[in-house]
């Protein structure tokens, strides 16, 4: 595993940007694997800030997210639909076409993995998945429980996690229930992880992750059996972690 410590969530930031953009230009078909929540906000920023200088493109890049949740319409502005092309798609040159996100108003959600599986295994795989991790070690939608998930699936959301994204909605009860998240295995088959953390409340996680037992009662901990995974983080992240170096 590769550890690079930044000083904050800039530079965390751009270092991510920096790995990802280099794996489109040396792979311009490359088959990128993305996520959301708040972590790779700066990321996606410096990446859309390269695409307008003309260093990047991304006209053959094919992209899969990690999750999306269940029966939130897309165009509700805090649907993984929404946010990526908030943040990305928007703003850079993929083909829509080229771009995958499960359908959050899928009929039979259950079936809609299942075809996510395969759009997975058409592309060839995941050259590089993005990747954040929660408090409690969760990776995409993942939590933590008695076995690893597999491949995509539906998972009901941990109370803890309900509470932790009702910043973004107007009560927690407005906050979807269940997620269709891609599974441990997805994520393991991926040929590299970039995994970003930032803050300090994620440091206990980050050092349990990769100090302590593979486990999936911390799901995070799997990664510790990948054969390539770049772990980007801020000081305060990494700190614990560092002391153990």
């Amino acid at each position: 595993m590769k550890i690079y410590v930044t000083e904050d969530y800039q530079a965390m930031s751009r270092k991510a940007a920096n790995i990802l953009s280099a794996q489109i230009i040396l792979k311009p078909t490359s088959v990128v694997g993305l996520a959301t929540g708040s972590t790779p906000v700066g990321m996606y920023k410096q990446l859309v800030t390269w695409y307008e200088k003309g260093d990047l493109d991304f006209t053959a890049v094919k992209s899969v997210n990690l999750d999306e949740y269940v029966g939130l319409d897309p165009t509700h502005e805090q649907s993984y639909h929404h946010f990526m092309q908030t943040h990305l798609f928007d703003h850079v040159n993929i083909n829509p076409a080229n771009t995958n996100i499960p359908d959050s108003l899928a009929a039979d959600p259950k079936a809609e993995c299942e075809w996510y599986n395969q759009v997975i295994r058409q592309l060839g795989g995941i050259d590089i998945q993005v990747l954040g991790m929660g408090h409690n070690g969760h990776i995409g939608f993942n939590e933590p429980g008695d076995a690893f998930e597999l491949e995509t699936h539906v998972v009901n959301l941990t109370e803890r996690t309900i509470q932790a994204n009702s910043r973004f909605f107007s009560s927690p009860d407005d906050v979807p229930r269940q997620a269709m998240t891609m599974g441990i295995k997805s994520i393991m088959m991926a040929r590299k992880i970039l995994l970003m953390v930032s803050g300090e409340d994620k440091a206990d996680a980050v050092m349990r992750a990769f100090t302590g037992p593979v486990t999936p009662q911390l799901p995070a901990s799997i990664l510790q059996l990948h054969p390539y995974v770049t772990l980007v983080g801020d000081k305060a992240a990494l700190s614990k972690l560092m002391e153990t170096k």
